[in-house]
Order: C-alpha cells, then sequence, then structure tokens
C-alpha cells in the first residue's frame, strides 16, 4: 500500500515530509501541469482575443489609421495628436455633457427604485409576490431591439399610447423623442422599465439578511426605519455597492438604445448624442480609426478612475459581515 501525503498536516515528528516517488514528479507539480493544460485554451484566447486587439488599439490611438482608406493616405505616427484633438472637439464636449447628464439622473434612480420594488416584493404582507416578481423581471427578458421599437411606438406624441393617455386625463403630451428637453428623461423612463435584473439582486440580498438581526433590534425597541437603516442597508451595502459599479461600467457603455431611438446623431439637436455615438461616428463613419481609439481608451480611462474612487469610498459606507476592515 502507497501512503500519499497531500497536506502540511501530513509531517513527521522531525517535520519532514513524505513526498510520492513514482517518477513522475510530486503531486502538487502534476495537478499544477494538469491546472496549466485546462486553463491553456482560455489563457490563449485572452491573450490572442483580448490583450493583443487591447494593446494594438492603444497603439492605434496614436496613428491616423483609417479604417477604410478612401485618400490613399499612408499610416503615420502622430503621437498625441489624437489626443489632443479630443480635448478641442466639440463633439466630444457634448456627447460627456449629454453622457454626464444622463448618469447623474439614471444612478440614483438605477438604484433606489429597485432597491424599493424589491423591497416592497420580501414584504410578507404582500399577496402575490411571486407573481409581481415575475411581472417585474419581465422586460429584461424581452430583446432590446423589439423593445426599442414597441417604445418608439409608445413614446410618439401624436399617437403612441402615452400621449393618448395624458391627453385623457387633460394633459397636452410632450414630443419625448424630438424635444432635447424630454429625450433624456425618455431614455430615463425606459431604463426604469428594465430593472428587473436589480430588482431579483436586491431581493436575493434582501432575504440573506440573517433575522436574528431584526429580532435583536426589534427587541432593543427599533421601528422599522431603525431596523432599515441599522440592519438592512449595512448588510445590503456590499449588494449596492456591485450595482452602482455595474450600472457606471454600462453608462460608460451605454449606445444601443439611444442608436435605435434617434440614431447616430443623437437627434434632436445633438440632445441625446452620447459619447459613445461620436466614437462610433468617427470610427464607423468616418473611418478615423485612430481617432476613435484615442477616444474609446480616454472613457476607459474616465470610468476606470470612477471605479477606483467608488472603491476607494467603499470603505467608509460598505460593510461586509466576514471581513476586518
Amino acid at each position: 500500500m502507497t501512503i500519499v501525503f497531500t497536506g502540511p498536516d501530513d509531517r513527521e515528528a522531525d517535520g519532514s515530509t513524505h513526498r510520492p516517488l513514482d517518477g513522475h514528479g510530486t503531486l502538487e507539480k502534476r495537478e499544477r501541469r494538469w491546472g496549466l493544460m485546462f486553463v491553456t485554451p482560455w489563457l490563449l484566447g485572452l491573450v490572442l482575443l483580448f490583450v493583443i486587439p487591447l494593446v494594438l488599439s492603444l497603439l492605434m490611438s496614436f496613428t491616423n489609421y483609417e479604417l477604410v482608406d478612401t485618400d490613399n493616405q499612408e499610416v503615420t505616427w502622430v503621437g498625441l495628436d489624437n489626443w489632443r484633438r479630443i480635448f478641442s472637439d466639440p463633439d466630444v464636449a457634448n456627447g460627456l455633457w449629454v453622457t454626464m447628464k444622463f448618469a447623474l439622473m439614471y444612478l440614483p434612480i438605477s438604484t433606489l427604485l429597485p432597491l424599493g420594488v424589491a423591497y416592497l416584493l420580501t414584504s410578507e404582507r404582500l399577496w402575490g409576490r411571486s407573481l409581481f416578481r415575475v411581472l417585474f423581471y419581465l422586460p429584461s427578458m424581452v430583446p432590446l431591439v423589439a423593445a426599442m421599437i414597441i417604445w418608439r411606438f409608445y413614446l410618439n406624441s401624436e399617437s403612441g399610447w402615452f400621449a393618448r393617455l395624458l391627453r385623457w386625463v387633460g394633459f397636452d403630451p410632450p414630443n419625448f423623442l424630438g424635444d432635447p428637453a424630454w429625450v433624456l428623461p425618455a431614455l430615463i423612463l425606459i431604463g426604469t422599465w428594465g430593472i428587473g435584473n436589480g430588482i431579483i439582486i436586491f431581493i436575493a440580498a434582501l432575504n440573506g439578511v440573517p433575522k436574528e438581526l431584526y429580532e435583536a433590534a426589534r427587541i432593543d425597541g427599533a421601528n422599522k426605519w431603525h431596523l432599515f437603516r441599522d440592519v438592512t442597508w449595512p448588510m445590503i451595502s456590499p449588494i449596492t455597492f456591485y450595482n452602482i459599479i455595474v450600472t457606471l461600467v454600462g453608462l460608460g457603455q451605454y449606445f444601443l438604445v439611444p442608436f435605435i431611438l434617434n440614431g447616430a446623431e443623437g437627434r434632436p439637436e445633438g440632445a441625446s448624442k452620447f459619447y459613445t455615438m461620436v466614437f462610433f461616428q468617427e470610427t464607423f463613419s468616418f473611418f478615423q480609426a485612430g481617432y476613435g481609439a484615442a477616444l474609446a481608451w480616454a472613457m476607459f480611462i474616465v470610468v476606470f478612475a470612477l471605479t477606483v474612487l467608488l472603491f476607494w469610498s467603499a470603505k467608509f459606507w460598505v460593510h461586509y459581515e466576514f471581513e476586518e476592515r
């Protein structure tokens, strides 16, 4: 019988460790080789499909590379010209302003509204909780393009369902998709329609709060507000932090919804021309791939910096139950 010792507890009194002498190396080395063999396809995909294109796009941002060569211009190194152009491009300034306004309005709504709905859907007094959970999650399963076509008809200021409802109650409906003052609120309304994923995540977080904490707080005389502030919120703060990070990254890539509804020009009057649409036009309409790469990397730097700032702030308001802070 052969005895194989695989852990730090399998030691003799003098501290020596037995190792298998089978001619194939130690068990630890064999496990490492097998593990490396299994992850090699993933590592190859990571390097070939992600790391190399990422590095090449960064190098491309310092060139005048055109996606389609229409003027027989040679690719040359232009240094920081593309990056300097970002700071003087009015389309970039407008795209950043539109993206920032939308983020400031949507980020609190996309965090607090799913939390509030999830809080209601976990109430033991609510009848038909399972049915309501399904209904709130269903919009997340609708294909985005099909949903946007429906929303375009729904928000039509002449014959849309929402316009008819407003006229029925005595209000003159605004031109949601044609008025610069209303296009961003319309996009936020569409965004709140698809909060099902956030609701499901918050429901799981709320159900994971230990009941003993609520019982102990009630014994100390806590009311519902104190229960939420002192028990519920600290326990679900990691999930809240996760949702904020995911939403922030998504806002940096927000493109398809305004593109389908108002086109790459960001109608009306550029009021819905997000930063990503500026990147799309420069790269795929004007074929300025070098400048487009600089735009993409600039947005990555901004989102990365904001994410780092959020992770730094987490030590002040995010509570981890099993981690000393």
